[in-house]
């Protein structure tokens, strides 16, 4: 199976995505994949198939403070994890679209 991305790397068919997909992704964004990154990227999964968007760096700060507590929602804990673009690496290593509002 060959697995399609856009002209940004961001994934053309979300249900092709896996853990396994994800770790490639991240790999070729320079992140070595940890608990603490499927974490966050679970809660972005969750968040896209109840409201059907990525979120920007607002409500992904908020989204991952009710799920995980005020200690994981706050943008350095993300920017740690994910440097540059928090919202952005999140939405392309979990297979999701790119949020609306990043460059």
């Amino acid at each position: 199976m060959t697995i399609a991305f856009d002209e940004e790397g961001f994934l053309r068919d979300l249900s092709a995505w896996s853990t396994e997909l994800a770790v490639e992704i991240a790999a070729a964004e320079g992140i070595t994949l940890t608990e603490e990154h499927l974490e966050i990227i679970t809660v972005v999964r969750d968040f896209y198939h109840q409201y059907q968007l990525s979120p920007a760096m607002r409500p992904l700060v908020k989204a991952v403070t009710l799920a995980l507590g005020k200690d994981k929602g706050k943008s350095i804990y993300l920017m740690k994890l994910f440097p540059g673009s928090p919202a952005k690496l999140i939405a392309k290593i979990g297979g999701l679209p790119k949020p609306d509002n990043c460059l």
